[in-house]
């Protein structure tokens, strides 16, 4: 069905200010192109004078050379690293007397340059300095350490990401913080190009990523199957290429206050490689334990010291991943019941496709990766910046096979000449284009340190459906009477799209206005937009292509906005070990109103810094996303016992939502409360232990389908009777939440053990609670009829879909020229309410713990390589049912009866190991990686 948007003369409205805010756009990127140009060039000329070399070595205390170690301009980042062997050399001005030396687990050093430009350093190891990075997530009023921050930050390097062994960014974090989960769904769709992540059960949309500080752009797509994020949209973080990364910073905690919308539950800062000294080529391999799910992977990094003036690192990855196929043995008795079918034409038919022809799993994937990141000192007090990506997606993935009993015919358009026909499979195939970039421009000059930039970012994705027909259920036909499609349909649809793209500038301004205070403030200006992108005729009327219905032309428009906010940071040190730090932010938005906020945090030091107590209060908000606003289609669904089923979503702004009273969606508002510990009781141990609690308000989902209750009476039948709709869900801030748990972060390095080093590392996450606090905020007419937008199902997908608690144990051994590790992830309970189910059982996938072994050898100074094998135990995901009454224990008792249930959530059993709704680890078993890396 196709939903009405606008009337005429609103469009008209629309279309007038989208070609005045078209132009706006043009002349700001005109400005900008003019900008960074004549910036380019004033550095060009500036940095024109003479230079000269510096060289030398670092070693540690016993005389062992250091590689890896950053060698800076002081108070600047651009510079080098050291090599393999622990020296290094580049161009600097002869203006520049002094250079600063840091490397993870030494005290950073700050020494002048003699005469003869060659030095010899030797670093200390410092007590808890593995953890003592600069970090720029925790407060914008000054750059504080890990241990010094009164907020909970993980620092994970680039290492640790490329220990996992795993394919993408956001696979790599799952074995690497505890509160971070993913999940891939079964029936893949354009859920398929990317999956939906989150931080302590939030949701993806409450987690704001940056790239080098800087806001990244949202993906176009919002995920509206039933799985974990539904009805939100966040960052494609498996865009951005591992190798690309020097480290990432995870603030666990609400940042609103600085950072604007989507950072209640966090913020996380993917910084970026700025090394200078060369590179690497690394080529990678890899296939599952059922010898499907191939993977090939080439990559390049490398980096370029310009005359001792600028950077510029870069980075090309390209990979392909194969389809593995993880079918299910399909129950006749099952399929029979569900399509009326004859159970003998069944038999017959799985006798030969004992999986009905399908295929789920992970789809095939193939990525070019490319990025950026430079910058240019135009003198000893400023800088200019860069960075850049673009990244291309190509995934295969396939609908649910239609079986020769559920779609009796294809009209002769797919089954060969002279074939017998045995149903059809449908294809999905997206196209994802994701890309952004920033240049800026920051000077430090008589104490004030200044950051103006200007960031831009898009996310396009395209779908195309294939092996498949319009079979037109509506009954369509032309001017001559004569039906549409059907015999006459084409075999492959362009289904439309979307795409979203942000414009943001920011200025940033701060200051040690004292010995102990510190200040910070700045302003961003942000321009979005989200286009709902038309497909193809035939892929949306009378149905649409089967399987995938392509946006029709009604639901395929434009939207845009603007937002202003401006924030500023205090920090004072009371004492040495005493801080505290208030943030304010206000925000004001073109489409919904405005929105304050506020931080208070602190920190207290005891026993010569071995104990840290830490909290903080802070409020938050996140604002409705375009596409929450806007977004409306056709939804092809598995509905139990019925098959597939189409539904309409609509968006909030429309006259169906309008005839059941749904209001327009305004922010979200929360309040986030943490409590820390950390200690560090000897030099080479520390821990710490967070407790967090957040409250959230008008929480936005995207609820069930609603339709007529049955009683011709009710006012919501008779509105739905009277214009013709026969259900529709939609977006609305229906209910409040509140989130508690426990983080656990511990470290145990260099323990001696035999003639090797051992780290030991062991973190977790534990929820206390995750639920929803009062009644769901219905509109009246929906609950006059006895329904809601929230039901069980929907309540389950939200608060016990996710591990109730997650634990990663892991040891790193190194012996020589040999490195291993060992780890094991531990995933707890998650519990679920399938639709269709009988409302007194609910679904448990069990508790598992997934074990990963990576081993690297060092064969010299440029040649390395690294075999990894996760999940060595062929471990997969279990579940079983729990009954919640006497009822639901009667039903356990009897097979028969459990046997229906089970049909109902794995659709006859298609989809045995995960249920029909996702997995939060990997059913394909075992898999097997090769990576050679080879410095240039």
């Amino acid at each position: 069905m196709a939903f009405s948007t606008k009337c005429t003369e609103c469009t008209s409205i629309a279309i007038r200010w989208q070609q005045h805010a078209a132009l706006f756009r043009t002349h700001v990127k005109f400005r900008m192109f003019i900008f960074s140009i004549l910036a380019i060039l004033s550095c060009q000329l500036s940095v024109a004078q003479s230079s000269r070399l510096v060289s030398g070595i670092v070693k540690d205390t016993a005389g062992v050379p250091l590689p890896g170690v950053a060698v800076a301009f002081k108070s600047k980042q651009a510079g080098t690293y050291t090599d393999s062997d622990g020296k290094f050399s580049m161009q600097v001005r002869k203006t520049t007397t002094h250079l600063s030396f840091s490397f993870i687990g030494f005290a950073t050093i700050e020494t002048a340059i003699p005469e003869s430009g060659s030095m010899t350093i030797v670093m200390e190891e410092a007590a808890g300095q593995l953890d003592e990075v600069v970090i720029a997530v925790g407060s914008r009023a000054a750059q504080r350490t890990v241990t010094d921050s009164p907020l909970p930050i993980d620092n994970i390097s680039v290492k640790e990401l490329l220990g996992t062994g795993q394919l993408t960014f956001d696979k790599a974090l799952q074995y690497r913080v505890p509160s971070f989960n993913t999940v891939q769904t079964p029936v893949n769709d354009a859920t398929s190009l990317l999956d939906p992540y989150e931080i302590r059960n939030m949701g993806p949309s409450r987690t704001l990523v940056l790239i080098n500080g800087k806001r990244k752009n949202a993906s176009a797509l919002i995920y509206t199957q039933t799985s974990p994020g539904r009805g939100e949209s966040g960052a494609d973080i498996s865009a951005i290429p591992i190798d690309a990364i020097k480290r990432v910073e995870v603030l666990r905690d609400g940042a609103s206050a600085q950072y604007g919308s989507d950072a209640i539950a966090g913020v996380m800062n993917v910084v970026l490689k700025d090394n200078t000294d060369g590179g690497s080529f690394t080529f990678r391999t890899g296939i599952t334990s059922k010898g499907d799910g191939k993977m090939i992977g080439l990559s390049l990094n490398n980096g370029i010291n310009i005359s001792g003036k600028g950077y510029i690192n870069y980075t090309i990855d390209l990979s392909k991943v194969g389809l593995a196929n993880r079918p299910g043995t399909v129950d006749a008795e099952g399929e029979a019941s569900d399509f009326g079918a004859d159970i003998n034409q069944v038999k017959t038919f799985l006798a030969v496709k004992p999986d009905a022809g399908n295929i789920n799993g992970s789809p095939a994937t193939a990525a070019s990766k490319f990025l950026v990141n430079g910058g240019f000192d135009i003198n000893e007090h400023a800088e200019l910046y860069f960075n850049a990506a673009y990244i291309y997606k190509k995934v295969n993935s396939f609908a649910n096979y239609r079986t020769p009993y559920w779609r009796p015919t294809d009209y002769g358009l797919l089954t060969p000449a002279g074939e017998q026909y045995a149903g059809y499979l449908p294809t999905f195939d997206g196209d994802l284009n994701d890309y952004n970039s920033t240049v800026g421009f920051r000077t430090n000059k008589n104490g004030w340190n200044t950051d103006v930039s200007f960031t831009t970012g898009g996310n396009k994705q395209l779908y195309t459906v294939s092996n498949s027909v319009n079979r037109n259920t509506a009954g369509l036909t032309d001017s001559q009477g004569n039906v549409l499609y059907r015999e006459k349909s084409p075999i492959i649809f362009r289904a439309g799209g979307y795409s979203f793209s942000h414009y943001v500038g920011n200025v940033d301004i701060s200051r040690t206005v004292a010995e102990k205070v510190h200040i910070a403030f700045g302003s961003e200006f942000r321009s979005e937009n989200f286009e709902i992108i038309e497909g193809d005729r035939a892929s949306y009327e009378g149905g649409g292509a089967d399987s995938f219905a392509g946006n029709s032309a009604e639901n395929s428009f434009k939207s845009d906005r603007y937002n202003f906010g401006g924030y500023v940071d205090v920090g004072v040190d009371l004492t040495e070990n005493f801080l505290v730090n208030a943030a304010g932010r206000y925000e004001d938005y073109s489409d919904f109103g405005d929105a304050f906020v506020y931080k208070f945090s602190s920190r207290y030091k005891l026993l010569d810094d071995k104990i840290t107590l830490r909290g903080s209060i802070s409020t938050g908000f996140r604002a409705p996303s375009l596409h929450q606003i806007n977004v409306q289609k056709t939804q092809y669904g598995f509905v139990p016992g019925q098959g597939i089923q189409v539904s309409g979503l609509v968006n909030n702004v429309s006259p169906q939502a309008k005839l059941v009273g749904v209001p327009r969606l305004d922010a979200e508002k929360s309040t986030n409360l943490t409590i820390g510990i950390g200690a560090k009781p000897g030099e080479n141990f520390n821990f710490t232990i967070d407790y967090y609690n957040i409250k959230v308000k008008n929480r936005i989902v995207l609820g069930n389908n609603i339709g007529p209750s049955g009683n011709p009476d009710a006012r919501l039948d008779q509105v739905l009777a009277s214009n013709n709709i026969v259900g529709l869900s939609f977006f609305a801030n229906a209910l409040d939440t509140r989130t508690a748990g426990i983080d656990f972060v511990a470290s145990y390095k260099n323990i001696a053990v035999g003639n090797g080093t051992l780290r030991l590392n062991l973190a977790g996450n534990y929820t206390l609670e995750n639920k929803r606090e009062g009644r769901v905020k219905n509109p009246a007419i929906i609950a006059e009829a006895g329904q809601t937008v929230l039901n069980a199902t929907q309540e389950a997908l939200m608060f016990t879909s996710r591990p109730k608690y997650k634990a990663i144990l892991g040891a790193d051994y190194t012996l020589g020229k040999f490195n291993f590790t060992l780890t094991n992830t531990a995933f707890g309970p998650t519990k679920f309410r399938n639709a269709g189910m009988n409302n007194n059982l609910q679904i448990e996938f069990l508790t598992k713990v997934v074990t990963d072994l990576g081993i690297s050898y060092q064969f010299d100074d440029a040649v390395s390589v690294t075999f990894n094998a996760n999940n060595i135990f062929n471990v997969l995901p279990e579940w079983k049912f729990v009954a919640l009454n006497a009822e639901g224990n009667a039903i356990l008792n009897d097979p028969a009866a459990i046997k229906v249930q089970s049909n109902l959530v794995t659709f006859n059993q298609r989809y045995s190991r995960m249920t029909y709704d996702g997995y939060h680890f990997s059913q394909l078993g075992s898999m097997f990686n090769l990576a050679l890396n080879v410095k240039i």
